[in-house]
């Protein structure tokens, strides 16, 4: 027997077997469990609208009584036994595309430039002869089911999952390929995506990236057929991957230093990838320091009581006005949750109502921070974002301290990714992930597939640029550095760097 699963809000039909686990169907619909499926989080949590999901015992340990009779589930622990209609908390996140203009050398045929996000695909095809963008693809990357960050897929890969990990990536691009057209003039694909991803994709056992010192010796530029692949692209194309430049700073930091110019620059200048492991580059026309430092999912909200992506119903940002808290809801829609974004100006807001200490506590002995009902900001929430903020903070410190710098000598701060395009700088100063004037941070869009697109359209240049960014870029390895653990321990603190004596 066959049941109809409805979910909402994008108005999606399956037909489930009777007995069959949620998580299995909804998976190739985009749903992420963070945990893998283990029932260890609430990523995956679906509310019931119609039907009936029985409650097992690793939802009673997830939900209140409350929650449970309103109808919260967790998806990975669910089996169909009735018609169902599902509310998915996790859908309509837009991906962050390019559309910036540029030079570009004319050629013959087409291109086609991916970035190839933990969270996102997008992909563009290009006119190789005008530089015209003739289709935009985007997805969730479907890796998600196996894990929402980079490091419990790395642990799904060597737990056997490898194959299934190369696989779906594989695929899911495919797919984004064969909507696309003109591809019998595709010459060559170009990708770009963090060192986890480079690997997956590739097909490279990422064991060496599960434990210290996180170093691979195989994050050098790949080249694949379409065949290979499984892409329906003429044979004479060529698919590369572009190289890491070591440890977890993967490709799209590279792309990133050529889409931003830093590594032309004077002043000096920085561009960080906020992120699970967030990537930090320091640079100016001498030189390249790069890093990556493990943030945590706090950013992407993961961990975080009443967190969900940027989609219908997030909490996106807050402020204060006379003493009162005003929140703006993504989709003008009944809030349901907080995003990354949201959290950052939520605990700025607190610290300026006094309602959050500098040292992270909540005020009077509270338990939680209400924002807008039923959303609130709990302890544990403001602990996971001191952590992601103080690595970030840490790192951006010790690279500018091998450097023979600070803070205040930097030009510019240019935050790539979807979160740093829709962060607020000054909140981001407030709670001290960032130490320099919000005038000076600039946010990047998403770099990664500009610089991909610069380097497919500039033939010529493209193996100097590569050659150029690899041979001046130094990474750097923090938790090696001298005084990585005080310097962490330093930037806990909540509080703008003039207003806590740095």
């Amino acid at each position: 027997m066959r049941y109809r699963v409805d979910l909402v809000p994008l108005a999606t039909s399956l037909e489930v077997e009777r007995g069959a686990s949620l998580e299995a169907a909804l998976s190739p619909h985009g749903v992420e469990f963070p945990c893998g499926g283990a029932g260890a989080c609430r990523g995956c949590r679906v509310r019931v609208i119609e039907g009936v999901l029985a409650v097992t015992p690793e939802m009673e340990e997830a939900f209140t009584r409350e929650e449970l009779a309103s109808g919260w589930r967790l998806a990975c622990r669910g089996r169909v036994e009735s018609a169902l209609t599902l509310e998915v908390a996790q859908w309509e996140m837009p991906v962050l595309g390019d559309d910036s203009t540029f030079a570009f050398e004319p050629a013959e045929g087409c291109g086609i430039a991916i970035d190839l996000g933990t969270t996102t695909l997008a992909a563009q095809m290009l006119d190789l002869e005008t530089g015209a963008i003739l289709a935009v693809k985007t997805a969730l990357n479907p890796q998600a089911a196996y894990g929402a960050d980079v490091m419990s897929r790395v642990q799904y890969a060597i737990s056997g999952g490898a194959g299934r990990l190369t696989a779906a990536i594989r695929e899911g691009l495919g797919e984004l390929i064969r909507a696309m057209p003109r591809r019998e003039s595709v010459r060559l694909a170009m990708l770009a995506g963090n060192t986890v991803m480079h690997h997956m994709f590739s097909g490279i056992d990422v064991a060496p990236l599960a434990q210290a010192p996180f170093q691979t010796a195989a994050g050098g530029e790949r080249r694949f057929t379409p065949r290979e692949l499984g892409w329906d692209l003429p044979d004479s194309a060529v698919v590369r991957f572009l190289p890491c430049l070591g440890g977890f700073v993967g490709s799209d930091i590279l792309a990133g230093i050529l889409a931003t110019g830093i590594g032309e620059s004077n002043p000096l200048s920085a561009l960080i990838d906020l992120g699970t492991n967030g990537e930090i580059v320091v640079g100016d026309g001498r030189g390249l320091l790069c890093a990556s430092t493990a943030a945590g999912p706090a950013f992407e909200a993961g961990r975080i009581r009443m967190g969900m992506r940027a989609a219908s119903g997030a909490v996106a940002h807050v402020v204060a006005r006379d003493g009162r808290l005003e929140c703006r809801v993504i989709g003008e829609s009944a809030p349901r949750g907080i995003c990354g974004s949201g959290l950052v100006d939520a605990v700025a807001v607190g610290l300026d109502l006094g309602q959050i200490l500098p040292n992270g506590r909540l005020a009077d002995g509270a338990r939680e921070f209400p924002l807008v009902p039923p959303v609130v900001v709990t302890q544990a929430d403001i602990r996971e974002l001191q952590f992601a903020k103080g690595a970030i903070a840490a790192g951006l410190r010790l690279l500018l301290k091998r450097w023979g710098a600070r803070a205040g000598d930097l030009g510019a701060v240019h935050l790539a990714g979807a979160f740093g395009n829709y962060l607020n700088a000054e909140s981001a100063r407030r709670i001290g992930m960032l130490e320099t004037p919000a005038s000076l941070v600039r946010p990047a869009g998403n770099a990664s597939l500009r610089g991909v697109k610069m380097a497919l359209l500039s033939p010529s240049r493209r193996e100097r640029w590569i050659a150029g960014i690899r041979g001046r870029a130094e990474h750097v390895a923090l938790a090696s550095e001298a005084g990585f653990e005080e310097t962490f321990v330093n930037c806990l603190a909540f509080g703008m760097s003039d207003r806590i004596g740095i």
